[in-house]
C-alpha cells in the first residue's frame, strides 16, 4: 500500500504524535427520540423527546445538526441550517418519522449523502437537497399514518416538492490544515427555473453541561460570562475551559454575513407554560430569521450563535461560501489559503482512495466502494450515556420515575460512554449496538485499522462490559443479545492492523468473559444447545423469539450456530497467541473440546432435519411436548458459518494441542465427527456440518427457487412464499411467510424484516463461509452450480445492488425515476440497510446503515 499524506495522518494519530481525530463528523443526525434524552414515566422515548421540541428544548446528553463537526467530547458543536423562505422552522436537522408514525417504523425523509471522506476527517464532503417550497411536514405524517404495512412508505419525492427541479443543492466541503483547524466551502446550486433566495446559517455552539446542577464551574462560568459564544461582523468566538477559543470566520463575502446570538436553553415558556432561564433561548434564531421575531441578544453574546447569509440565486446560479474554524485566528487567513487547503486535501483524498483500491477495478465500483468508506468516517458519532446518573436523575431537573431503578437498562448503572464511536445509522440508529460495531470496525480496518482496534478497546472496555460478561446489546435494551460476532471481528482487525499481538490478546481476554456468560445464561439445559434470543434477527421467526408468548424454551439453531462459531473463533485466537506464548495452548485446548460438545449437540439434539436436509429452531413447551419450527431461513443457514481449517504446519508447532485431539478423540469417538480429517498432508477441519450437510444446504443457498436471488442470499427462503408456515402452539396461531420487501409484521415495531429481504453483514459472512467450506473440503461438496463460481456470483449479486445495469438503472434506488433519470440524484446511491430481494431495492434505514459498507470489502475482493 503507497504512503499516502493521509496514511502519515493517520500514523500520526495512531502514534499520539498528532491529533489528527479530535475534529471530526462526529455530530449526530439525531439526538431526539433517543433513549438518553428518555425521562418519561412510559418508556416511551419518541414521544418524550419528538422532533417538534428538538429546536427549543436542550439535549442533555448530546446535539445534533447537518453536517456537523464537534470535538471528540463534544464540547463544541459546528453545522449548517437553511431557510427557503416558506417553512415554518428553520432546517436545522434532518427531519423523519418516529416508530409510530411510520407504517415501517422509523423513517428519515429528507434526503442527503455523504459524498466522501477521508479516515482522519481531513476532507470532507456531504451533500443535501432542499424543497424551495415549504416542507411538507404534516403532510408526510398524515400519507404515513393512513398508510398499512402492506403499502409503501410515502416519502418526501412523492409529493410535489421536487416538481420542475424546484430545489437547493447543497454541498458542504471541510478541510482540515491542521488537527485543529478547518477550511469550510458551502457551495449552493438553484436547480429550478426561477430566481430563488435561501438562508444560509452556519451554526457554532456549545453542548449544554451547565443546566443539570452537576458541573458548578462550568455553571458559574457561563453565569460570569466567561463560557460562551461571542458575535461580531462576519465572526462568531466560542470560549470554554475545555478548549482553546474557537473562532468561525466568514473570509469571502463582499458584506460580511450578520451574527445572530442566543443561548442553548430551553425555551419553557412555550413548551410547558412556565419560565425561561434565559431571555433568548434554543430557538431564538430561528425564530428570528422565520418570523422576524425579537429573540437574539442584541448584546452579540450567548452560547449559540449563527452566521446570516441570504443568497439570491438566479436559476441555475451557483454561489459559494467560504468559512474557517479555527483555534488559532493566524491560521487560514484568508480566501487564499482557505481555498489552497481544500484544493489540496480534496488532491490527498483521490491520493489515499487510488491508493487503497485495488488495481483492475473499474470507475463505477471504485466510486462505490469510496461513499461507502466515506459513510463510515461520517457514521461515526459522540456517544455520551452515564447510565448511573440517568438512572438516578439530575440535582437541577425533576426526578426521572421511582421504578426506572428497575426497568430498561438498570442494571447497566456502571457503563459510562462518553466516546466516538461508529454508529448503524447516524439519524435512525444514533446508538452502538454490538454486532453492527463489529461489522463496522471490519469494513473500516481496510482504510484506518488504527480506528477499528480503538472502537474494539472501547466497547470491550469495563466502561461497558458487564461485570457477569455481557457486553451492552443497544440503547433501547443493554440486556439483549446480539450474534457474538466480536471475535470474529477482532481477528480480522487484527489481521488488517498488520497482526498486533498485545490487541489480539486484550480482546481474548475481554471476550473470554463474554463466552463465560454465553456458556452458564444462554444454554438453559446445559447441554450446548443454546436460547439466544431474537439474535438481532427480528421477525425472522413467527413470534419474538426473546419473549416467548407461549412460555416454554426455544432451542435456536442459529444460537448453537453462532456459538459455535464463537467458540472456532476464540479457538482460532488461542492458536494465533499460543504459536507466540505456549500458555495459551492449554486454552486452544478447551476450545477444541467445548466446539465438539457444541457440534455433537445440533446434530443429535434435534435441530438438523434428516428428511430437509435442513437446520430449525425447536421449541420446547411448558408441557412437555416439542415443536419443530420448520422455517427454512437464515436461522439454518448459521450453523455453516462455524468451521475452522487447521494447517498440519500449526499442528507441528503446537504439539501440546495435536496431542490432546488426538487423545480426545480417542477416549471420545463420538465427538471424532466434530474434529476431521479429510487431506494426507495430517490437517483438521472443525465443523459443524459434515460433507453431507454442507451439500444439502448449501444446495439451497444456490437454488432461486430457495435462497438464491439475483442480488445474494436471501433471509428466508422463496419456497415459503407459496408455502407459509403456521404453528398453532398453546392456543396462540402464528406464521411465516416469505416478504421480499417491507414488513407486515408488528414484531420490533415492524421496522425490520428478516422474512426474506437481502442483508449485507449476513451474506458477507455466507460468502466468506462458502469459500472457507468449499476450499477446505477439496471437491467433496456437489453443488448444482460450478463450486468455484457461487462465491464469485453471490459476490457480484451484492455488487450489482449498486451498479448501474444495462439501462442506467441502479436497482438499489428503486422505481422511482427522479433518482434513476437525475444524474444531479442517481451518481450518489444511498447505503440502506437491507434490500429487496427481487428486486434489490433500497429498504429500512438509508443514510449509510454501517454494515452495508461491508460492500466496499467485497469489492476489494
Amino acid at each position: 500500500m503507497a504512503e499516502t499524506s493521509e496514511h502519515q495522518r493517520l500514523a500520526g494519530a495512531d502514534e499520539g504524535t498528532a491529533p489528527w481525530r479530535d475534529w471530526g463528523p462526529y455530530l449526530s443526525e439525531r439526538a431526539w427520540g433517543t433513549v438518553r434524552e428518555d425521562y418519561s414515566a412510559d418508556g416511551d422515548a419518541w414521544s418524550y423527546f419528538p422532533f417538534d421540541h428538538a429546536r427549543s428544548r436542550v439535549y442533555r446528553w448530546s446535539e445534533d445538526g447537518l453536517a456537523g463537526l464537534c470535538n471528540r467530547n463534544q464540547d463544541w458543536c459546528f453545522s449548517l441550517a437553511f431557510w427557503n423562505g416558506h417553512d415554518p422552522i428553520l432546517k436545522e436537522r434532518a427531519f423523519g418519522l418516529v416508530n409510530a408514525e411510520g407504517n415501517h417504523g422509523e423513517d428519515a425523509k429528507d434526503y442527503w449523502w455523504y459524498e466522501d471522506a477521508t479516515p482522519t476527517g481531513s476532507f470532507l464532503s456531504w451533500r443535501y437537497h432542499y424543497p424551495q417550497a415549504e416542507f411538507p411536514y404534516a403532510r408526510l405524517r398524515e400519507e404515513n399514518a393512513g398508510r398499512s404495512k402492506l403499502e409503501p412508505e410515502f416519502e418526501l419525492v412523492d409529493t410535489d416538492v421536487f416538481a420542475s427541479d424546484r430545489y437547493f443543492a447543497i454541498t458542504a466541503d471541510y478541510a482540515k490544515a491542521s488537527p485543529h483547524a478547518y477550511a469550510i466551502r458551502v457551495s449552493v446550486t438553484n436547480c429550478g427555473p426561477d430566481p430563488a433566495t435561501l438562508h444560509v446559517l452556519p451554526h457554532l455552539w456549545l453542548r449544554n453541561m451547565w443546566a443539570w446542577g452537576r458541573a458548578a464551574d462550568i455553571e458559574d462560568a457561563v453565569d460570569s460570562g466567561l463560557v460562551g459564544v461571542l458575535g461580531s461582523p462576519g465572526q462568531l468566538t466560542a470560549r470554554h475551559p475545555h478548549f482553546a477559543s474557537l473562532t468561525l470566520t466568514d473570509v469571502s463575502s463582499a458584506t460580511a454575513p450578520t451574527p445572530l446570538l442566543c443561548d442553548n436553553e430551553t425555551n419553557a415558556a412555550l413548551l410547558y407554560g412556565s419560565q425561561n432561564t434565559s431571555a433568548y433561548p434554543k430557538d431564538g434564531i430561528g425564530d428570528h430569521v422565520v418570523t422576524g421575531a425579537d429573540t437574539v441578544n442584541p448584546e452579540l453574546s450567548g452560547t449559540k450563535g449563527a452566521l446570516h447569509y441570504v443568497l439570491s440565486l438566479a436559476p441555475g446560479e451557483t454561489q459559494t461560501l467560504h468559512l474557517t474554524l479555527t483555534e488559532t485566528v493566524d491560521e487560514l487567513p484568508d480566501l487564499d489559503a482557505a481555498t489552497a487547503c481544500l484544493a489540496a486535501r480534496a488532491a490527498e483524498a483521490d491520493e489515499f482512495y487510488a491508493s487503497v483500491t485495488p488495481p483492475g477495478v473499474d470507475a463505477t465500483d471504485a466510486r462505490i466502494l469510496r461513499q461507502a468508506y466515506a459513510g463510515l468516517v461520517w457514521a461515526q458519532q459522540f456517544y455520551h450515556y452515564d447510565v448511573h446518573r440517568w438512572l438516578e436523575g439530575d440535582p437541577a431537573q425533576p426526578l426521572p420515575p421511582a421504578h426506572r431503578a428497575h426497568d430498561r437498562n438498570a442494571t447497566w448503572s456502571h457503563l459510562w460512554a462518553r466516546d466516538v464511536f461508529i454508529m448503524p445509522d447516524p439519524w435512525e440508529y444514533p446508538w452502538f449496538a454490538a454486532w453492527d460495531l463489529a461489522f463496522h470496525c471490519v469494513a473500516v480496518s481496510a482504510i484506518d485499522p488504527g480506528l477499528a482496534k480503538e472502537q474494539l478497546y472501547t466497547f470491550m472496555s469495563q466502561r461497558y462490559q458487564h461485570a457477569n460478561g455481557l457486553l451492552p446489546a443497544y440503547e433501547w435494551d443493554f440486556d439483549d443479545m446480539n450474534p457474538p460476532v466480536l471475535a470474529w471481528a477482532s481477528l480480522a482487525v487484527y489481521r488488517a492492523a498488520g497482526q498486533d499481538v498485545d490487541f489480539l490478546r486484550a480482546c481474548f481476554h475481554k471476550l473470554l468473559l463474554n463466552f463465560t456468560y454465553w456458556v452458564n445464561r444462554k444454554d438453559d439445559g446445559e447441554n450446548n444447545i443454546f436460547e439466544g434470543g431474537f439474535l438481532g434477527l427480528d421477525n425472522i421467526g413467527a413470534f419474538d423469539r426473546s419473549k416467548l408468548p407461549v412460555g416454554g424454551v426455544l432451542e435456536q439453531s442459529d444460537g448453537t450456530g453462532w456459538m459455535g462459531f464463537y467458540c472456532l473463533s476464540m479457538l482460532e485466537m488461542s492458536i494465533e497467541l499460543a504459536l507466540r506464548d505456549p500458555i495459551y495452548e492449554e486454552m486452544a485446548c478447551k476450545f477444541a473440546e467445548h466446539y465438539a460438545y457444541i457440534a455433537a449437540a445440533i446434530n443429535d439434539g434435534g435441530l438438523w432435519d434428516e428428511d430437509d436436509g435442513f437446520f430449525y429452531d425447536r421449541l420446547r413447551c411448558p408441557d412437555g411436548t416439542t415443536v419443530t419450527m420448520r422455517v427454512r431461513s437464515m436461522v439454518g443457514l448459521v450453523p455453516l458459518l462455524a468451521m475452522l481449517p487447521v494447517a498440519p504446519e500449526t499442528l507441528r508447532r503446537l504439539p501440546r494441542f495435536a496431542r490432546h485431539l488426538v487423545e480426545f478423540t480417542t477416549r471420545r469417538p463420538e465427538y471424532v465427527r466434530s474434529v476431521t480429517r479429510f487431506r494426507e498432508d495430517g490437517g483438521l477441519i472443525f465443523s459443524l456440518v459434515d460433507v453431507d450437510q454442507a451439500e444439502r444446504v448449501l444446495a439451497r443457498v444456490a437454488d432461486p427457487e430457495e435462497f438464491r436471488s439475483p442480488y445474494g442470499v436471501r433471509s428466508l427462503s422463496r419456497y415459503h412464499r407459496e408455502h407459509p408456515f403456521e404453528v398453532d402452539v398453546a392456543g396462540m396461531h402464528a406464521g411465516v411467510d416469505y416478504e421480499p420487501g417491507e414488513s407486515t409484521s408488528g414484531l420490533f415495531g415492524g421496522n425490520s424484516n428478516w422474512r426474506g429481504p437481502i442483508w449485507m453483514p449476513m451474506n458477507y459472512l455466507l460468502i466468506e463461509t462458502v469459500e472457507r467450506v468449499l476450499g477446505a473440503l477439496d471437491g467433496q461438496v456437489v453443488l448444482p452450480t460450478d463450486r468455484r463460481k457461487l462465491p464469485g456470483e453471490l459476490r457480484e449479486g451484492l455488487l450489482d445492488i449498486f451498479r448501474p445495469d444495462r439501462d442506467g438503472r441502479r436497482p438499489v434506488l428503486g422505481e422511482t425515476e427522479l433518482f434513476q433519470t437525475d444524474p444531479r440524484w442517481g451518481e450518489r446511491p444511498w447505503f440502506y440497510e437491507y434490500f429487496h430481494a427481487d428486486t434489490g431495492r433500497g429498504l429500512g434505514a438509508s443514510h449509510q446503515t454501517g454494515w452495508t459498507a461491508l460492500v466496499a470489502r467485497l469489492i476489494r475482493g
